[in-house]
């Protein structure tokens, strides 16, 4: 249901949520390097994350990416639906064009309670807490 693309943005995010501050901050290419995705693909999607205020970055010597208390407050969703938009949600799972709870596709019954949690639960969690969580060692990222 994700796109790769989310996917990248969700882990950079988490790990600059667990590793960095305004005093330590990361270049594209560190963090790339650290979770193992491709560096030139999430120094643009960085970029596009800092543009709409989801992490901050600053220029210079000892500039880089780093996430403020105040981006540790968003939700994943708020991240994927800067990458990504939202429609991936709404898309039927077999790509049919007329797939509704009315005119359901033959995977429709069990994928809509499933998206719906997983709606639920990049909504309703902030950065903070995923980072809390994997602080307490109750779920894992790298």
């Amino acid at each position: 249901m994700l796109s790769k693309s989310s996917t990248y943005a969700i882990r950079a995010v988490l790990y600059l949520s667990l590793n960095s501050n305004e005093e330590k901050k990361f270049s594209p290419w560190q963090i790339a390097d650290d979770i193992d995705i491709p560096a030139p693909f999430l120094a643009k999607t960085l970029q596009e994350l800092t543009r709409r205020n989801f992490i901050s970055s600053k220029k210079g010597r000892n500039g880089g990416f780093y996430l403020s208390d105040d981006n540790r407050l968003n939700s994943l969703i708020s991240i994927v639906n800067a990458i990504d938009g939202l429609g991936k949600f709404k898309e039927c799972a077999l790509g049919l064009s007329e797939c509704n709870g009315s005119n359901p596709c033959p995977l429709h019954n069990a994928i809509t309670p499933l998206r719906n949690k997983l709606i639920n639960e990049l909504s309703d969690k902030t950065i903070a807490d995923y980072t809390r969580e994997m602080k307490e060692g109750k779920i894992h990222v790298f």
